[in-house]
């Protein structure tokens, strides 16, 4: 049985496709996908090999920020899990100041 190619979608049908996507997202969504870019970009900063304290500071400065407003927006789990999260960034950031000294 040989494989059919299936149709590449238009420019026209991948631009509906986005757009009905687009119209689902919620700003809570965005604001748990950016938690999660700036957590990560904080670690790295945190990291032996990426090291930037300024960095990892802003990005901690920003999830005191954002974590609290995404409360009632969230699960209560994820809520805590985001304030852990901040709780430990800071005590990492804590560490690495200490070491680089």
């Amino acid at each position: 049985m040989a494989d059919e190619e299936q149709p590449q979608p238009t420019e026209e049908e991948l631009l509906e496709q986005l757009q009905a996507e687009f119209e689902k997202l919620q700003v809570s969504d965005v604001l748990v996908q950016t938690v999660f870019r700036v957590s990560s970009l904080g670690w790295r900063s945190l990291g032996e090999e990426h090291r930037d304290l300024a960095q990892a500071q802003l990005a901690i400065e920003a999830l005191r920020v954002l974590v609290p407003v995404l409360k009632g927006s969230v699960s209560e789990q994820v809520a805590t899990d985001f304030d852990q999260l901040v709780a430990n960034m800071q005590l990492a950031y804590a560490n690495a100041v200490a070491a680089d000294r």
